[in-house]
């Protein structure tokens, strides 16, 4: 699920959101990371537990699960797991060089191969308190 990778100079204006395991505390660190370097505030992080964002963006639960997913401005998943990661870094920086970077021969599938590895893990992985926990009015 990729999409057309915006320009150079199109990339500051860049903008998502980045749906999230809202209980998991190593997820939550991740996002806690991206909020710090999103100076221009271009990324919205929402936990997928927040009631109804399954529906509202044409999701299942096991697909919120598995993988971070990237949002566009119209409201369109575009791309998850590694991808959805590299498109967030990517709006937050105001620069598409994670993007492309992703897109080199071998570092996509590098990536996602981790990336699975890691989210196969994320719960015995360092975090903090998950979000779900710290702000539980968010979360369903």
């Amino acid at each position: 699920m990729t999409w057309i990778l915006p320009s150079i100079r199109d990339a500051g204006r860049m903008r998502g959101t980045l749906l999230f395991d809202g209980r998991c505390g190593f997820c939550t660190r991740s996002r806690d990371l991206l909020a710090r370097v999103d100076r221009h505030h271009r990324v919205e992080t929402v936990p997928y537990q927040h009631p109804g964002t399954p529906d509202r963006y044409g999701l299942t639960e096991q697909q919120l699960a598995r993988a971070v997913w990237w949002i566009d401005e119209a409201g369109t998943p575009r791309a998850s797991a590694a991808e959805a990661a590299n498109y967030a870094l990517s709006a937050a920086l105001g620069t598409t060089l994670p993007l492309r970077f992703y897109r080199l021969p071998g570092i996509r599938w590098l990536q996602e191969a981790l990336y699975r590895w890691v989210s196969n893990n994320r719960q015995r992985l360092p975090g903090t308190t998950p979000w779900c926990e710290r702000e539980p009015g968010t979360c369903g």
